[in-house]
């Protein structure tokens, strides 16, 4: 559960105490906005911000790993006899093609929704707009939504990692008073795969999940489910 210093920052920010708080993400990739919408919002980034330690394994694996692996790859085939070679290299051709034949299948199912399922699709409405800026107050993917009696509170950390329950200097993001906004959640949703909607006066929602801290999650379900 939320520390004591993380209610007391969200205390200060709200003026009371918060009915309940959660931190979430948006827990599928951002779909891609059109292009002169993205320009019109900033160009902000759509993808969450890396440890640099992530870049560090990164060139390490391209520069160590992969040359080792294909030192050994070399090596085998100069050992092997010709005619193996020729019939382990057909085997995994046609399971190739197969796999992707069926890749190529899905890639072109009609049902597949361009929005992720994470907001309604119109990025000129509320939640699109909040979408399109989410990345930009923090690389951190994690966001605080926090309910008081007659508003609700998107807030943020700018560290690049924090920890849910001790992360104390985050900022407002957005505040909608409770006339513009409903927060639309269930009880009793599976762990670790527990979901809730912002959904906005003109329309408009966006879903939110990975929610962090299981007290808190229950707390937050509750609050929004009574």
């Amino acid at each position: 559960m939320a520390k004591r210093k993380v209610r007391r920052r969200a205390r200060e920010i709200l003026g009371e105490d918060p009915v309940a708080l959660v931190w979430c993400e948006v827990h599928k990739p951002i779909p891609k906005p059109p292009e002169e919408t993205h320009r019109a919002a900033g160009k902000g980034r759509l993808k969450p911000g890396h440890h640099w330690l992530l870049y560090v394994g990164a060139v390490v694996f391209f520069f160590v790993v992969v040359p080792v692996i294909l030192i050994d790859k070399l090596s085998d085939r100069l050992v092997r006899p010709r005619s193996s070679r020729r019939s382990r290299g057909q085997q995994p051709a046609a399971a190739g093609t197969a796999s992707g034949a069926r890749g190529s299948a899905r890639g072109h199912d009609p049902a597949m929704d361009p929005t992720n399922g994470i907001f309604d699709g119109n990025w000129d409405l509320t939640a699109g707009r909040l979408l399109l800026r989410w990345y930009g107050h923090s690389p951190n993917p994690k966001r605080l939504v926090m309910l008081a009696h007659d508003r609700v509170c998107v807030a943020a950390s700018p560290r690049r990692r924090l920890s849910p329950t001790k992360a104390d200097d985050f900022r407002t993001v957005e505040e909608f008073p409770s006339h513009q906004v409903h927060v639309d959640g269930e009880t009793g949703q599976p762990r670790g795969f527990a979901t809730f909607r912002l959904c906005f006066s003109d329309g408009s929602w966006l879903e939110v999940g990975r929610l962090a801290e299981a007290e808190d999650a229950d707390h937050f379900l509750r609050a929004v489910g009574a």
